[in-house]
């Protein structure tokens, strides 16, 4: 390791501050949020007694103080609802599951304080910054402009291998075994593994594409829209993950369906999908073989690691079942030690699937109706004919990505803060129909299709 990582990780909520000094409040927050997950090392403090303090902690301390000292009367607007409920449960639950599996008090709010760090500050950021349509489509240029600077360091380590974290933090962040695959490097740059990179980048692509396809914006920096999601697109290939290079041809289909057929099935399809799959494979009804043998058909190299994964999904949800509701608890009781398995095999690689062990159903249902509720909200208050407009398209876009996160939440678990702004920016813009007065402007009509919106809108009633 190198001193640049306590520099980078003490220095940053000072950089913040500077930052809110200089900037809009808004663009501090990103900046902090996206400089923090795509640069900062991957390497944490642990303090006894006292939480862990690592780029995650940098980035929400940095902006609360933020807020606190340069945007304060903003804390005071806040509205919360009954839609905010989920990321409540989600940051609470964590003490009840500790006290009811007896680990103690300590125990529980130690890990309910890592997900309010980790879930409930960037979520409220998005509801303080990006719940209204101008802070929607800033998110929306933000996440491409952080996949577009992520393109050369991506391109490098697919030449070079993963280099950049050793040569500038002094260490690999991942299993150097990991990073090899189809003859090829794939780049970890500074997240924390090859995977997390390669869902960015389908992230990035998706809202590139959506904005361009859209008309929603021409071009950055001078840079044609459609070439920048070329670029972003072919890096998101070259990453070599068949998860990412999925989601991203499914989201890019979902969205051809939409611009093209105007419907909103496939997108309904893909919202439903994460819900069916961790409801079913929880209770034990099904056991994925026709996920393995479509693994199979289109790569059978990964095959045996599909099958690999969904095994261990079997016995994790049979001993998350003895304790349904709660969970239990962490320090790896959500691993079925006692069951006469050898648990060092027992792979625990999707997020639904810790979730479910840890924090039981009643932490699953919270995170994902914090993931997928804003994304259904707005499928469910604008038609589909509206969802490829100027108007609609980043806000879309950015929806559709939280569905496609949880997807890959199934068989990954990379957490990404952007993602939790993301839901608090929809979330807070859906549920008090803030998006309603732009659309209702007649000066801002500029199709059939935005009259229509902006009439369904005057006479919808928001709860």
């Amino acid at each position: 390791m190198t001193p640049l990582i306590p520099i980078a990780l003490f220095g940053w909520p000072a950089a913040v501050l500077v930052l809110f000094a200089i900037l809009q409040a808004r663009v501090a927050v990103l900046v902090s949020y996206l400089g923090a997950w795509l640069f900062l090392p991957m390497a944490a403090y642990e303090y006894a007694g006292l939480p862990g303090y690592g780029k995650m902690e940098a980035a929400s301390y940095g902006v609360l103080a933020g807020v606190i000292l340069f945007d304060s009367a903003r804390l005071g607007q806040l509205r919360l609802n009954r839609f905010d409920l989920p990321i409540a449960v989600w940051c609470v639950s964590p003490f009840f599951t500790s006290v009811l599996n007896g680990l103690g008090a300590y125990d529980g709010a130690s890990m309910a304080y890592g997900q309010v760090i980790s879930w409930g500050v960037p979520y409220l950021m998005g509801r303080l910054y990006f719940s209204d349509m101008e802070g929607l489509k800033a998110l929306a240029i933000a996440v491409v402009i952080g996949g577009l600077l992520y393109v050369p360091l991506c391109l490098f380590e697919i030449r070079m291998s993963p280099r950049l974290h050793i040569w500038v933090y002094g260490f690999h962040q991942h299993s150097w075994g990991q990073s090899h695959r189809f003859g090829g490097w794939r780049p970890t740059v500074f997240m924390q593994h090859g995977l997390a990179v390669a869902m960015w980048m389908t992230t990035a692509s998706i809202v590139a594409l959506w904005m361009w396809w859209s008309g929603a914006r021409r071009g950055l920096w001078g840079i044609p829209l459609g070439y920048i999601a070329a670029a972003l697109s072919t890096t998101t290939v070259l990453c070599k993950s068949i998860g990412a290079i999925a989601l991203l041809a499914i989201g890019a289909a979902a969205m051809a369906s939409v611009k093209k057929l105007r419907t909103g099935i496939v997108v309904s399809l893909l919202l439903v999908a994460p819900v069916m799959y961790m409801g079913f494979r929880a209770l034990g009804v099904w056991d994925a073989a026709q996920l393995m043998s479509l693994a199979d058909a289109v790569a059978p190299s990964r095959e045996g690691s599909l099958r690999y994964r969904l095994e261990a999904e079997n016995i994790l949800s049979e001993h998350a079942m003895r304790r349904p509701f709660f969970g239990w608890g962490t320090h790896s009781r959500n691993r079925p030690s006692s069951m006469g398995y050898d648990v060092d095999n027992i792979a625990t690689d999707g997020f639904w699937i810790i979730t479910f062990g840890q924090q039981g159903a009643v932490g699953l249902v919270s995170v994902a109706a914090l993931i997928l509720l804003p994304a259904w909200m707005l499928f469910r208050r604008t038609p589909p004919s509206l969802w490829s407009s100027r108007e609609v398209g980043p806000v879309f876009a950015l929806a559709l990505c939280l569905v496609l996160f949880m997807v890959d939440s199934l068989f990954n678990a990379m957490m990404n803060p952007v993602y939790a702004v993301i839901a608090g920016g929809l979330c807070g813009a859906t549920s008090v129909g803030a998006l309603r007065p732009g659309f209702a402007r007649p000066a801002r009509v500029a199709s059939h299709d935005s009259a229509i919106l902006a009439s369904r809108m005057a006479h919808k009633t928001y709860s």
